[in-house]
């Protein structure tokens, strides 16, 4: 049996009728607020070519990789079997959770033909995390058929023991990972990056220390993978 529920004392003044009809209202205002939908786990975008504004920041080889938190990576599938085909495009990071690496597996490389060879080239702004090493010597294994080659323009928290194992194992696997040269970002420049309509293209500007900085993470990660 449902317990009676007690009523408030009514008093002369409606005191607690009011507060009884202002709690209610908060309630029903409460309950009439939209609920904020969850963003997704993650999500990639993908396109042909990048922005120039893009390109001049996410890729640029700095020491220090300050506000640069998306990773942009583009990529070359050079497919051999029965014809040869070749596709590019690139893909970047739209939430935290988000890793470009894990998007190339999961959105960009299901749709090639199965039954092929393929070679793949990356360029990226900055060297795999942790989780995303881990899927790239997963791919490698399962896929025989597959020839991975990683060009970086940075190397993420290189310092730490954790990284430096993963980039070890990802060699082991058989992916070949090297640092960026000037010449490489003019590469980029040349077939990844937008170029104004109508105009002519803009020739590549190198930014300063370019390649002091090349040198510098090229010896970081010969050390590494020594």
């Amino acid at each position: 049996m449902a317990e009676k529920q007690e009523q408030p004392p009514a008093t002369q003044n409606g005191e607690n009728a009011e507060g009884t009809e202002n709690a209610e209202g908060a309630e029903n205002a409460e309950a009439e607020k939209p609920k904020l939908e969850p963003l997704p786990p993650f999500e990639i975008v993908t396109g042909e070519r990048l922005p120039a504004f893009f390109f001049k920041f996410q890729f640029k080889n700095v020491e220090y990789s300050s506000g640069r938190n998306k990773t942009f990576l583009c990529y070359i599938i050079e497919m051999q079997g029965k014809e040869s085909k070749t596709l590019r495009g690139y893909l970047e990071d739209e939430h935290a959770a988000a890793h470009a690496e894990e998007g190339f597996f999961n959105t960009i490389l299901p749709t090639c033909e199965p039954g092929y060879r393929y070679e793949v080239t990356w360029y990226v702004s900055s060297s795999p995390c942790v989780s995303c090493a881990e899927r790239i010597v997963k791919a490698l294994k399962k896929n025989r058929h597959l020839r991975l080659s990683i060009a970086v323009g940075r190397l993420f928290m290189w310092e730490e023991p954790d990284i430096q194992a993963a980039l070890k194992q990802m060699k082991a696997a058989g992916c070949k990972l090297r640092i960026m040269k000037p010449q490489d970002f003019e590469y980029i420049w040349k077939n990844f990056v937008e170029q104004e309509e109508g105009e002519e293209p803009k020739a590549f500007a190198p930014w300063d220390d370019i390649q002091e900085n090349f040198q510098y993470y090229d010896e970081k990660l010969a050390e590494i993978l020594h």
